[in-house]
């Protein structure tokens, strides 16, 4: 182990706080995420161009999507985390699975619950699911960035002992020096799959109903698996067979899908 490892910063996860009211930087964090990826898909849904001459939405349509979309991540998140990483404490507890301020939300629950909610959004306003989901997947990062941000401001889901320079000790995660996993997941999950995402629209993938969503569903799956390398898993799941964690086995489908997406996507013409 090293000698020498870099301080937690003190950042106090309740940015502000007027009586009992407070406003944790997790909470902002859903919210930013929501909002900044709302406003980017006003913009690439007023653009035609970007859909080969006809948009298939509205920006109007996407103004009550976002509502969808929300009930969605947060039902979704916190059903998957129930049910993937915490049943039994939860099956003795059943009172606490709407105890969401406590903490507890699965990104693969949350995007299973979104997709839902999309889906029947989509249909009752006649919209192409598929066009709907492109655009999702494309600002879906911004979210992800933000709340592995929040992750490590309130120092949890910290990583596995490290003897790195850039290690870090975390208030509850013992004196071992451990990797920031949460930034390393920000990077990958957020800033390199974004610039993927938005690569992928400046080169005509929205044309192609199917393929932003499938390639969305590949880089995030062997991001969340990279960076499972260095997170340290659930203390109450720990290790599973040959040394892989539930994040791992939950991120597989969501790679072979998206694959399969992304190569029907690929066989079908572009649009007109």
């Amino acid at each position: 182990m090293p000698t020498f490892a870099l301080p937690f910063p003190a950042i106090d996860p309740v940015l502000v706080q007027v009586g009992p009211l407070a406003v944790r930087w997790y909470a902002l964090a859903y919210i930013a995420g929501l909002v900044i990826g709302w406003l980017l898909a006003r913009r690439m849904v007023a653009r035609p161009a970007l859909w080969g001459g006809t948009s298939p939405m509205q920006p109007q349509d996407l103004d009550d999507a976002l509502f969808w979309a929300t009930l969605g991540v947060i039902l979704g998140g916190r059903t998957g985390y129930v049910l993937f990483y915490n049943p039994v404490y939860f099956a003795a507890h059943p009172a606490d699975i709407i105890a969401v301020w406590k903490g507890g939300m699965s990104f693969h629950g949350g995007l299973a619950g979104t997709l839902i909610a999309l889906v029947l959004f989509a249909r009752s306003r006649n919209i192409p699911v598929m066009s709907l989901l492109d655009v999702s997947g494309v600002v879906a990062p911004i979210g992800l960035f933000f709340g592995r941000i929040a992750n490590f401001i309130n120092g949890e889901l910290w990583g596995r002992p490290a003897d790195v320079p850039w290690a870090i000790v975390f208030p509850n995660g013992g004196d071992l020096p451990r990797h920031p996993s949460q930034l390393y997941e920000a990077a990958l999950e957020g800033l390199v799959l974004f610039l993927v995402m938005l690569l992928v629209v400046r080169l005509g993938g929205l044309k192609r109903p199917g393929v932003a969503t499938g390639i969305f569903g590949i880089g995030y799956g062997l991001s969340r698996i990279v960076g499972e390398f260095f997170r340290e898993p659930d203390v109450q799941l720990g290790y599973l067979a040959f040394g892989t964690t539930m994040g791992m086995w939950l991120s597989v489908p969501l790679v072979l899908a998206g694959a399969g997406l992304l190569l029907y996507a690929l066989k079908r013409s572009p649009l007109p």
